[in-house]
Order: C-alpha cells, then structure tokens, then sequence
C-alpha cells in the first residue's frame, strides 16, 4: 500500500555500516542508523536537519525520542523506517539494509514487518473501522475471515468495538487516532514507528495505547519507536533518546527530567 507521507528522494551513495564500537560487539540489533544526515532546501539554502546521527535499538525495546519542535525527531523516524531516503549514512533494520534495496522492496520489507502510526491518521473517507483495518491485512493476503477476527480483536483492545461499522465522519479525533493504531497493531509488526501517537488521546486513552505498546514489545518482541512531545509517556518507555538541533543529546535519559512536563 503506497503510504501517503513518503517522500521521494534523488539516489545518493550510500555507506556500509562502521565495525562496532568493543561495547557494542556480539550485540544484535532490531535497528541500527549509523551516520545518518538529511538536508533540506529551504528557499536558496540548505537546512541541515540530521547531522550524522547514530540510532542502535535493541529487539523488544520501547525508545522514545524526545525533543523540542523542528529537532529532527520526525526526519530521524522517517529516515530508519523506510520512508524517507537519508542523504549519507546506512540504516539496517532487522538484518535488512534498508536503503541498498529496491523501492518496491523497501514497500514489501515495511508491509511485512513494520505497523506506522501517524498524527494525521490517514483514514480512508469511505471505509468503516474495522474496514481500515483489514485493508493491511488484504494486502498481505491474509484470509477474509482472519482479517475480520483481528479487526475485531485489534479495535476492541483500543475500546472501541462499538464503533466498528462508523466511518471516519462519525468518529471523534481520539476515535481515529485509535483506529490508526489498531490497524498498525492488527498485523502482529515487529516492528513499530509511532509518531505522536497519543496527540489526539486523553489521558485514559492515551494510557490504553501505550499499555497496547508495551503488550507488543514484551509478548510479541516488536521493537517501538516513538517519537512524541508527550511527557506521560516517559514512565513507558524502556529508554528515552534526547535529540536538539539535529543531533542526539543523550540515548539514555533519566525520565524523572520528563516527570513535571504536562
């Protein structure tokens, strides 16, 4: 499925990943960025955006990215998930070097194995809840029965099993922030980019989504990574990676420093 914010890039060389740091070696990774810059052109300039970034992320980890608007948080996201081709730099997720493959094989790897959740939703008009769910699930061919189970089961562990047959016009802004996850959810990923995922959540809500997160990372090994302004979801996370004008501040942060941020 051709996902609506993915952007197209010139072909740019791209690296091979640099031996590991000794800390770092016999360590397997589910992500691993090495050396990643991304630039833009605004007006008659180039606006560096992310300045040789390196992002290690372990399977089953849940990282947040945090950081002040216009860091590069979602640059950094689109860049290791697939999305968007960074200008230098290698990206290997789940022992698959991203940017050496084709698009069309960039599309399979990321239907096959990664579920997106976006700010904007990206609902279809036409289609019911549990219809935009199953839709990822008819591109990998799963059986029409299986695919109504797991919308089923994907839309009510977000609380709203009541809503399955309502269109996105009847849905409120936290109702289809929901339905975009439970379609992220519903395909069982391994791995999963979220970017503000609970921006249109209230507190309950929003709670019910990370606990659905963490449930992924624990049970099922999927490897999160989340990039959001939200200070609650710093109890949740496994680790909180800091990131301020294009480059990373810290891969570790205490999350106490997020504990008073509402």
């Amino acid at each position: 499925m051709m996902n609506p914010l993915r952007k197209r890039t010139v072909e740019v060389e791209q690296e091979a990943p640099p031996p590991p740091r000794p800390e770092e070696a016999g360590k397997r990774w589910a992500i691993e960025a090495r050396g990643i810059v991304k630039s833009f052109k605004a007006g008659h300039m180039m606006v560096d955006v992310l300045k040789g970034i390196d992002l290690l992320i372990e399977p089953g980890e849940i990282v947040l990215v945090m950081g002040p608007s216009g860091s590069g948080k979602s640059t950094l996201l689109a860049a290791v998930s697939g999305l968007m081709k960074p200008d230098k730099g290698s990206v290997v997720a789940l022992d698959t070097n991203i940017w050496r493959m084709s698009r069309r094989k960039i599309d399979r790897f990321r239907l096959a194995n990664c579920g997106f959740i976006f700010q904007g939703f990206n609902l279809f008009p036409a289609l019911t809840a549990s219809q935009q769910v199953q839709i990822v699930l008819k591109f990998m061919r799963k059986p029409r029965s299986e695919r109504k189970a797991a919308a089923e089961a994907a839309l009510k562990d977000v609380n709203l099993g009541h809503r399955m047959r309502n269109r996105p016009d009847r849905l409120s802004g936290g109702e289809k922030q929901r339905v975009a996850i439970a379609r992220a959810l519903a395909k069982k990923p391994r791995l999963i980019f979220a970017d503000e995922p609970t921006s249109a959540l209230d507190g309950e809500n929003g709670h019910v989504v990370m606990e659905l997160l963490r449930k992924c990372a624990k049970e099922q090994g999927a490897t999160v990574l989340c990039v959001t302004h939200d200070a609650r979801l710093a109890t949740f996370a496994d680790r909180i990676i800091t990131i301020e004008d294009g480059r990373i501040t810290s891969t570790n942060a205490d999350p106490a420093l997020f504990a008073h941020h509402h």
